[in-house]
């Protein structure tokens, strides 16, 4: 009998030792040949453009004063923006996760909306609400810091409300009653059971809120005026109006360089904080308000980031809508068309349709690969799993214009020469949400018992059994976190997909890019009605996404 169980214990340790090699390869096979490739190529053309290796570009970085403060610049506003984010959305996290109030579903469908909206438009909102005459006007705004930081918690604030709510309701709220059954204030029960606790999934949103600001371009270009500028903006300056490769290289060299030791820095933290916990399904963990005091709490959260996020949406909505200062629906009737002298190649419907298909093709790809990461990731805490999460990280904190023109330098022969597949732009979208899927994922997974697990393959369970049974009842809700970001991400992807869709494949960020860039009433009118039908979209997916839920309660 012993001899019968020490060969299950040891058939299910090699399966499952399998399992993760398989879980950790894929996802590094993939972010290998779609993303460090086509870096590599383009830094290492950038650095090496005078026939050898010239680390000279990076320590310019360092030595030119003008590039100096520039990467002062956008340390120190990606940090007040994460902190600015945090603050603005951490009322509307608490509501999300704890309050069960009608309209929860929406709530999580409004707030992605604004991540997903394309900078131009954002910009252009911001602008006509910051203008002289605009209802803010008054405050001085148009162009500087202020309207560049107000920007970036606009985006942001979906990932602190995603990433930190999802994790948060499924926490078991009895550990916060039996602290205040002791004595313990709400506020002390808070700062002593429930942040700890949270400390995880607070390090993931926070990273990722750093790293999108960290890279901030258009929101930057078009708001920090002459004065202000990125690492990302100088970046894109170097390479499309001085055709200064070398410097660019050093500056993207240079801004990755800064990213890992953020991102090494941020796992080892998650790392350092996560517990094993005792996890509810999201029904469980919320309650309804108790007391006029705890409504009015609520509706004030409610209500006062439905008016931050909801003005510039509404600024849109209702430029669409107008013309010459009447109502019209003709700039949504020309989209049927393909805009002035054919200036978008196909009608820009057919762009909605693009988006919606290449939405649906990079979702599944980075639930599959971001998937096994997270479970690579969460399995062994340790130097390598870090690694592999700084890595998979990695494509957040890198210029979005390095990543584009890399494409098209390294897939240009067989057998990757993708230039022409139309597989190409949902790679691209897919790199680029892989590290929501791992944030979503990880801390969730991480909190298991893992003595669970263990019983199950002593049992004889396979691993994909183990994962079925055990892992994938708790972590359905976060996947469908994922996949919701997943989709938001590529419905609103911008910087490399301006490089890489073909003219007869426009998503509707590139086709609202190409209409703003060109001059006339309509063109402006027909941007801002895919815009809206952007948001329309964007919240449609989201709302499907959230009907992934757990199919029975389960507690660990």
């Amino acid at each position: 009998m012993d001899q019968h169980r020490a060969a299950l214990n040891g058939a299910a340790l090699n399966r499952s030792r399998l399992w993760r090699l398989v879980c950790l390869l894929v996802p590094l096979a993939f972010l290998g040949l779609f993303f460090a490739y086509p870096v590599a190529s383009i830094i290492g053309r950038g650095l090496g453009e005078r026939g050898h290796l010239d680390p000279s570009p990076v320590l310019d970085v360092v030595r030119d004063s003008r590039l100096r403060s520039i990467a002062w610049f956008t340390t120190w506003q990606a940090f007040v923006s994460t902190v600015c984010t945090f603050v603005v959305a951490w009322p509307l996290t608490y509501v999300v996760a704890r309050s069960a109030i009608p309209g929860r579903r929406w709530l999580r469908a409004f707030v992605i909306v604004p991540f997903v909206m394309p900078t131009v438009v954002v910009a252009i909102a911001f602008l006509a609400l910051l203008q002289p005459d605009g209802p803010l006007g008054f405050l001085g705004w148009e162009r500087g810091v202020a309207p560049i930081l107000l920007a970036h918690v606009f985006f942001n604030v979906a990932v602190v409300v995603r990433t930190v709510g999802t994790f948060w309701e499924h926490l078991d709220p009895r550990t916060v009653d039996a602290a205040r059954v002791l004595g313990a204030s709400r506020l002390r029960a808070f700062v002593t059971t429930t942040l700890p606790l949270l400390a995880p999934a607070i390090a993931a949103a926070a990273s990722i809120v750093f790293l999108f600001t960290f890279t901030s371009f258009g929101v930057v270009l078009l708001l920090g005026g002459a004065q202000r500028a990125t690492l990302e903006v100088e970046i894109y300056r170097q390479t499309a109006r001085l055709l200064d490769l070398r410097t660019a290289a050093g500056l993207a060299l240079a801004q990755m360089v800064a990213i890992v030791v953020l991102l090494a820095v941020t796992a080892r933290l998650q790392e350092r904080r996560a517990t094993t916990q005792r996890l509810v399904t999201a029904t469980d963990g919320v309650r309804r308000p108790r007391g006029s005091a705890q409504w009015v709490a609520v509706l004030a959260a409610v209500a006062g980031t439905g008016v931050f996020l909801g003005a510039p949406l509404v600024v849109l909505v209702v430029r669409s809508f107008s013309a010459g200062g009447h109502f019209t629906l003709a700039h949504y009737r020309a989209l049927a068309s393909t805009g002035d002298n054919g200036l978008l190649f196909v009608p820009a419907w057919q762009a909605v349709r693009n988006s919606l298909v290449y939405a649906l093709e990079a979702t599944a790809i980075a639930v599959v690969v971001g998937g096994l990461a997270a479970v690579a990731i969460a399995a062994r805490p340790g130097r390598a799993s870090r690694a592999v999460d700084v890595f998979i990280m990695l494509p957040l904190g890198t210029s979005a214009v390095t990543v584009g023109f890399g494409f098209l330098i390294a897939l240009d022969r067989g057998p990757l020469d993708l230039r022409t597949s139309v597989l190409l732009v949902p790679i691209a979208h897919a790199i680029v949400a892989i590290p929501f899927v791992v944030r979503a994922m990880v801390p969730v997974l991480r909190s298991i018992d893992p003595r669970l697990r263990e019983a199950a393959r002593v049992l004889g369970a396979s691993p994909a059994r183990v994962w079925r049974e055990i892992d994938l009842p708790v972590v359905l809700r976060a996947v469908g976190v994922a996949a919701g970001f997943a989709a938001a991400v590529s419905l609103g992807e911008f910087g490399a997909t301006v490089f890489i869709a073909r003219p007869d494949t426009l998503t509707i960020p590139v086709a609202i890019y190409r209409l703003l860039g060109r001059p006339g009433g309509a063109n402006f009118g027909q941007a801002m009605a895919l815009s809206t039908l952007l948001m329309a979209v964007t919240a449609l997916v989201v709302l499907l996404m959230e009907g992934v839920r757990p199919s029975r309660a389960t507690e660990f």
